[in-house]
């Protein structure tokens, strides 16, 4: 199985430095790129783009809900119109910056609590796939592997778009494919062994273990690192590895 690397990127905020972008790009293979509404702004949007083509690392729009204070992890509710019309601005700015550098925006994933509502709710799920289509076709739509992967290709096929299935490695899971919540100790796996270990069962049988032990069958087209976490440099490059053996 061929994993790519992506990672949530340009998220630093005027005086407010985020992450290690500079340090962490160029172990990537993509960077998902804060568009302004959670987190980024002008400047840094400009510096990302800049680096992530001196690296040789695809990008991808990042576009979440109007939240900066929430850093976009709170659901808004939203009626289509404003979902479809948010998508655009956002990916448009991020592309604005792609054509003074002679590269482009090549996907959209979605962050926060607009990742996790697209998730849960098909009707958010469709008007991010039909905001994608009436802008760029080309533009593929990365989401949450689960079961039900099918379906969500099945939907975005009607619009033309093609969706990359993504896997959080050091995140756990519910029995229903779903992503463990936040709020909860257990969301996030801490141990690098770990993390090591289930990227080694999904490159060798397509599967992760749930919270309570059962069996995920996940595609797993990209991987999601964290670059803002304590150790994430070497943690990244042992991740590089690993995917790369």
């Amino acid at each position: 199985m061929s994993i790519k690397l992506n990672c949530d990127m340009g998220e630093s905020f005027g005086l407010y430095k985020i992450g290690l972008d500079e340090e962490i790009m160029p172990y990537i293979n993509m960077a998902n790129l804060a568009c302004g509404f959670h987190a980024g702004d002008s400047v840094t949007m400009n510096k990302s783009v800049q680096l992530a083509k001196k690296n040789n690392v695809e990008i991808g729009a990042h576009p979440g809900y109007q939240d900066l204070v929430g850093f976009g992890r709170r659901s808004i509710a939203c009626t289509q119109e404003e979902i479809i019309s948010m998508l655009v601005y956002q990916v448009g700015a991020l592309e604005a910056f792609c054509k003074m550098y002679d590269t482009k925006v090549t996907y959209v994933k979605p962050h926060g609590a607009l990742y996790q509502d697209m998730m849960k709710d098909d009707a958010v799920f469709m008007a991010i796939v039909k905001a994608i289509s009436s802008y760029n076709t080309n533009l593929k739509l990365m989401i949450l592997s689960s079961p039900r992967n099918h379906e969500y290709a099945k939907m975005a096929k009607e619009y033309n778009i093609e969706l990359l299935f993504e896997v959080f490695a050091d995140r756990n899971y519910n029995d229903n494919g779903s992503l463990v919540s936040r709020a909860l100790d257990n969301a996030i796996i801490k141990d690098e062994a770990d993390v090591i270990s289930r990227i080694k069962s999904l490159k060798e049988k397509g599967t992760l273990l749930s919270i309570s032990g059962k069996e995920l069958s996940l595609q797993t087209d990209v991987l999601c690192v964290h670059g803002d976490t304590n150790n994430a440099l070497e943690f990244i490059q042992i991740l590089r590895k690993e995917i790369s053996a």
